[in-house]
């Protein structure tokens, strides 16, 4: 008896009815979410800048989300401040080489922040020990602190002033929802800002 093979079409098509299913339950959480932009926007419009921080996907993530704000997702503007933490090579090295790569996106906040910015930490598993420390980074600075992860929230909300928990438990579905709810954050705060420019 042979094993019979998978059949990529029905892997595909399970994978996307999974994120359909996951993104009706994310619909559900558009207050929560409305509610993240509006603790942004706040910061912002105290001068603020929005700073972003993650690895992997998540890395990629927080430049997406940081490119869309300072050039433009649908509307024309002028640049909104975001910045994504870690982008910089020589500096990340440097912090993970001097001192230890949870300090790589602490250490850079550190320089830079201040108490009217806001930072966002992404981790798909609340446990990314990088952003946790950036958090706390923020944190002490009086920044703004927001959580982005999946079902499980880890230590995230002590270290957090708001969190959104993406409704998926696996990595992959996790990430595509952290992607649309960065463009849902992008769409209310360029409307928001946009009217203000």
């Amino acid at each position: 008896m042979t094993d019979t093979p998978p059949d990529p079409a029905a892997a595909a098509r399970a994978a996307f009815e999974a994120t359909a299913r996951n993104y009706a339950r994310l619909a559900e959480m558009s207050d929560e979410i409305a509610d993240v932009a509006a603790f942004v926007v706040a910061r912002l419009r105290r001068g603020g800048t929005l700073m972003l921080c993650g690895n992997g996907g998540s890395a990629a993530d927080a430049q997406h989300i940081a490119a869309e704000l300072v050039g433009r997702f649908q509307a024309e503007r002028q640049p909104i401040r975001a910045l994504a933490l870690g982008q910089n090579v020589s500096t990340a090295t440097a912090v993970t080489n001097d001192y230890a790569f949870d300090q790589v996106f602490a250490r850079e906040l550190t320089a830079f922040a201040r108490p009217e910015d806001v930072l966002i930490g992404i981790t798909t598993s609340a446990t990314s020990a990088n952003v946790l420390r950036a958090l706390e980074a923020a944190r002490a600075l009086g920044a703004g602190t927001v959580g982005l992860t999946g079902a499980h929230a880890g230590d995230l909300p002590a270290l957090c002033d708001r969190l959104i928990q993406a409704p998926a438990r696996e990595t992959a579905r996790i990430q595509e929802l952290h992607i649309g709810i960065g463009h849902a954050l992008c769409q209310i705060v360029e409307a928001e800002l946009g009217r203000a420019r």
